[in-house]
């Protein structure tokens, strides 16, 4: 793949396809990260005299213009960490994205509407995807990819636009890629992966694919309790994916039959309903139990300190980590714990440690933690996971070109 130093762009327009979809509340971004992490590529492109045009999606806005859904508040913030303005097209490719684009100087920036207010741009049909790369095309001169959380996405400005312009891939997904192969071509040993998050159903490709890579898998958040179902245990109310106990006692099976160590919660952070996580409420009914003691009625909300410590120590000696999802329900005090632990874990570790973006990195930002001390923190979760499971990501194909 080409990079943005292949390109000359002096005096050219170049169009960024960035993942500047930001958490939002009430209007304020509540998350910067992925404008933090584009914003290098885009400074580069500007000291080097481009006209750069920004675009992303956010939200799931339905194939049009949506106001709970708009970039605006992004292009503010993009202009702060940039330390320069960056004009704001009020929609995609109509008659302001047009005119705020022609109005650019060398070393101007400009940020599109959401991508997504077009129904065009998520489009199952080849034919109105490529209507809508065409006028996408018409306001640039190259193409750079660089938002990486939306490479797995088979998308007009993701994979359509590239094959129409001159392309290359910018410096956030160089770093990606550099990674995600140190994941999987270049693995230092022991390899342990630490995966939580809600269901069983959404890691299933990445188990199945790690389990010829790993030396240790740790399984923690929602998705444990189907594996401590298979066990034979009982769950009480916490969430559980029946249909998916055959395919773990699989994964059981063939992780003893290859040496792969499956490490589950050893005790759980329980309470009788979910927590409010808006309003903080402290929880009367919370209690930690045994992994094989989960009273009926209540719900499993976190690992337990026993389990925190005892994956803390299956992490200590890890030369390469990858973890993709939170123990528990985090951005509740009262189930954050988990969490923290697996972070402090990976801290600690001398290994190279790979945050898989999402609610993961979400987290290392909301429990305060300083990034720097991560070897990587990725900015595409469901990106990630699908290039470990060994899929072929269409952004990333179409750069290849």
């Amino acid at each position: 793949m080409k990079t943005i130093e292949d390109l000359d762009v002096a005096g050219r327009r170049v169009f960024v396809r960035a993942d500047l979809n930001v958490p939002l509340s009430g209007g304020t971004i509540t998350d910067d990260g992925r404008i933090r992490a584009v914003a290098p590529t885009i400074a580069k492109l500007v000291e080097r005299g481009a006209k750069v045009v920004v675009a992303s999606h956010l939200g799931r806005p339905k194939g049009e213009p949506d106001p709970q859904f708009s970039l605006a508040p992004v292009a503010a913030r993009l202009g702060e960490i940039l330390g320069r303005p960056v004009a704001f097209a009020t929609d995609t490719v109509g008659e302001s994205a047009k005119a705020t684009v022609a109005a650019l100087a060398d070393g101007e920036v400009t940020l599109l509407e959401n991508l997504r207010f077009n129904a065009g741009e998520t489009s199952k049909d080849d034919a109105e995807r490529g209507a809508f790369a065409d006028e996408l095309a018409g306001l640039a001169d190259l193409y750079v990819g660089d938002g990486f959380g939306a490479v797995h996405r088979k998308h007009a400005s993701v994979f359509d636009l590239p094959a129409r312009l001159p392309h290359a891939v910018g410096d956030l997904i160089a770093t990606e890629v550099g990674v995600l192969k140190r994941l999987t071509e270049e693995v230092e040993r022991p390899y342990v992966v630490v995966l939580g998050g809600s269901k069983v159903s959404d890691k299933v490709g990445v188990i199945d694919n790690l389990l010829g890579k790993a030396d240790r898998i740790l399984i923690g958040g929602g998705m444990a309790f189907t594996f401590l179902k298979a066990k034979g245990y009982e769950v009480g109310s916490s969430l559980l994916q029946e249909d998916q106990i055959p395919t773990v006692l699989d994964y059981l099976k063939r992780g003893e039959e290859n040496g792969v160590e499956f490490v589950l919660p050893v005790d759980v952070a329980v309470a009788g309903s979910f927590p409010d996580v808006k309003t903080q409420a402290p929880v009367e009914d919370f209690a930690v139990v045994a992994d094989d003691a989960i009273p009926a009625g209540t719900l499993g909300l976190d690992i337990g300190p026993r389990s925190g410590a005892l994956f803390a120590e299956k992490l200590a000696d890890a030369k390469t980590v990858f973890w993709n999802g939170p123990m528990g329900v985090f951005e509740h005090p009262a189930f954050a714990d988990g969490t923290r632990a697996v972070t402090q874990a990976l801290i600690d570790s001398d290994g190279f440690t790979v945050v898989g973006g999402g609610d993961s990195a979400a987290a290392v930002r909301i429990l305060g933690f300083d990034e720097t001390k991560f070897g990587h923190i990725s900015t595409g979760g469901g990106a990630s996971l699908e290039y470990l499971e060994g899929k072929t990501l269409p952004g990333l194909a179409a750069l290849e070109g």
